[in-house]
């Protein structure tokens, strides 16, 4: 597009507007858009959970002026992508506007690249605004975006409000007028009369203790606004005064007094340094807008890819309930209290199922059909057996939700996903606790340049191609006791012995101990497979092939043939081996499974993104 028509484009005066006219911007310029002549990387300032979070700097202009921005962190995707570029013309869909010792701030909550229109060197001759020495907006004692105190923070963005309550219902002393809106990413402990407009995404019960100290009860509550969520807190007076009041998926405009510290993280799962506790005085009143703030928030990964998420990660996930176990009990160890559970199998389009455990009333009452959609959120991942799920106490569940990802699943489980066959983790190796981190992809150039398996054992994934299976000895006879899988001795006279378990069967039960040899684009590799490995790869137990070698010996050699020229995703372990004399790497394959090829061309379409935004 030309400079002529991207300056057309351009909302000038909406900055003027944005900061100086607040009660009339959004008709005159709902979505205005704007120019970005800079982006600058914030220092990184670590938070209480030891991280590091992004933060950017831009700065936008609307020809006639420009205004020092900074980009909320759910907005760092433009970053990311490679598509906001000094240059672009943006279009602002969500913001908030503060004034920070005497200087203009616009935080950016949301926005589009209108890459149509193209990129260009900086339109016009636009001048800093100044702001006025009179905010439109009583200007209070605050926090700037980042959490650094300042002298006067006013935030535009403000919304009727006839008479707010207080949660013990006595009439609170704010009466007629404007009320400022702060958003939740805003606040901190250095910020004062504030007010927050957030839908309640979920409720606790209420707990109690009992200590030599004393005794109590609370409950909490996550608070979502369009920025982000954080967790508040009412304990005793307070757990009596707000835990009737606050209702799951309705929005409230909380203010304080009401207590900012920093989150204690053992006990939430929102990405929020800090966390609210409610007060005696603490001003809460429904909203009568109801839609204006977004439904929960998710953050979904697919059930595949949980294999390359650490253990003790918190995840979002949808999918498809499959099956539904009965309530069972466990006893704490610690406490020795009996605690009721239940376990659900969730699958979804990635052609992989998981366990996922859920606790106490949630257990007891769970009464939702197979077949339906189930959406997550606060979802911590163990490894044990491969990799699992366990709801946290803060996780919430929501059944047939209305979101693009719900139909999405429910279409793909209709048309075919209901006949499939489900992948599992569980034969996968717990990479968590053996080498903690996440396994790497290699190539078999890789794997052999970098001498995985010489000094420690290494984990890796490797994508290859089946070239060769050795026919001979390609399974053992085994004890067929359960957990034993020990070989077996012919005794001669039709029976079999194990040594181990002492027993005698009529029959053994053969698995597969198979080598094969893999290639892929950097050279071949030998791979050694057990029993599980090997029923991937030949689609048959080892039962079953070893009776077509003893009956049919025209099929047997043909099978393996069919199994050749199969590409897989290998989970392997190198390790160093004793061969008679000799030490070598032992390549062992942990678990094998089908490629998922729309995951294949996504991670194919993301590299040549990453190529593009580096040429």
């Amino acid at each position: 597009m030309s400079v002529a028509s991207a300056q057309q484009a351009v909302t000038q005066g909406a900055l003027d507007a944005i900061f100086n006219d607040p009660n009339h911007v959004d008709q005159r310029f709902p979505v205005p858009v704007l120019q970005c002549l800079q982006i600058k990387p914030l220092a990184a300032q670590q938070n209480a959970a030891g991280q590091q979070p992004e933060r950017y700097r831009i700065v936008l202009s609307d020809i006639r002026n420009y205004v020092q921005c900074m980009l909320a962190t759910q907005a760092n995707h433009v970053i990311h992508d490679g598509s906001l570029v000094r240059g672009a013309l943006v279009r602002v869909k969500s913001y908030q506007a503060n004034m920070v010792k005497g200087k203009n701030i616009l935080i950016i909550l949301d926005l589009d690249v209108a890459s149509e229109l193209g990129v260009h060197d900086r339109i016009g001759e636009p001048q800093a605004f100044e702001a006025k020495s009179e905010s439109a907006n009583t200007a209070i004692g605050g926090t700037n975006f980042y959490g650094a105190k300042t002298e006067s923070s006013a935030p535009v963005k403000s919304e009727p409000m006839s008479s707010r309550m207080g949660g013990g219902g006595s009439t609170a002393a704010h009466g007629n007028g404007n009320i400022v809106i702060y958003p939740i990413e805003a606040l901190s402990p250095y910020a004062h009369k504030w007010t927050i407009k957030a839908r309640v995404s979920q409720k606790s019960d209420i707990k109690t203790w009992h200590k030599a100290s004393g005794e109590g009860k609370l409950f909490s509550v996550n608070l979502l606004d369009e920025s982000g969520e954080i967790k508040a807190t009412g304990f005793n007076e307070q757990c009596d005064q707000y835990y009737d009041l606050l209702q799951e998926g309705q929005v409230y405009y909380i203010s304080n007094p009401c207590r900012v510290s920093l989150a204690k993280k053992q006990f939430t799962n929102l990405p929020n340094d800090y966390e609210l506790t409610f007060e005696r005085d603490t001003v809460i009143e429904k909203a009568e807008d109801q839609s204006s703030v977004p439904q929960v928030r998710f953050n979904f990964v697919n059930i595949q890819e949980l294999q390359s998420v650490e253990k003790d990660a918190t995840v979002d996930l949808v999918g498809v309930l499959k099956e539904v176990n009965e309530v069972s009990q466990i006893i704490a160890k610690s406490s020795g209290k009996p605690f009721d559970k239940r376990e659900l199998t969730v699958v979804d389009d990635s052609q992989f199922s998981v366990r996922v455990t859920i606790w106490g009333k949630t257990a007891t009452s769970f009464s939702t059909q197979p077949e339906s959609i189930i959406a997550f959120k606060g979802l911590k991942v163990s490894d044990f057996g491969g990799r699992s799920l366990s709801l946290l106490n803060s996780g919430t569940m929501s059944v047939d939700p209305d979101i693009e990802e719900a139909h999405r699943l429910k279409g793909w489980y209709d048309s075919q996903g209901r006949t499939g066959n489900f992948a599992t983790h569980n034969t996968m190796a717990s990479m968590g606790s053996a080498t903690g981190r996440v396994d790497q992809t290699k190539v078999i150039s890789q794997v052999k340049d970098e001498n995985l398996g010489m000094e420690n054992t290494d984990y890796f994934n490797l994508k290859a191609t089946i070239v060769y299976i050795k026919q001979d000895n390609f399974a053992y006879p085994a004890c067929s006791s359960e957990n034993c899988n020990k070989k077996v001795v012919d005794q001669g006279d039709g029976t079999w012995r194990c040594e181990k378990c002492n027993i005698v069967h009529a029959r053994p039960q053969y698995r597969y101990i198979m080598s094969v040899n893999v290639n892929d684009h950097t050279g071949q590799l030998w791979l050694s497979c057990f029993d599980d490995v090997g029923r991937v790869i030949m689609g048959m137990s080892a039962d079953e092939l070893m009776e077509i070698k003893e009956n049919d010996e025209d099929r047997f050699p043909a099978i393996f043939e069919a199994a050749n020229c199969t590409k897989l995703y290998f989970r392997c372990r190198a390790k160093m081996d004793m061969y008679g004399e000799n030490q070598r790497v032992r390549y062992q394959v942990m678990s094998a499974n089908q490629l998922d090829f729309r995951a294949e061309a996504a991670k194919l379409s993301d590299m040549i993104k990453q190529l593009s935004v580096g040429s």
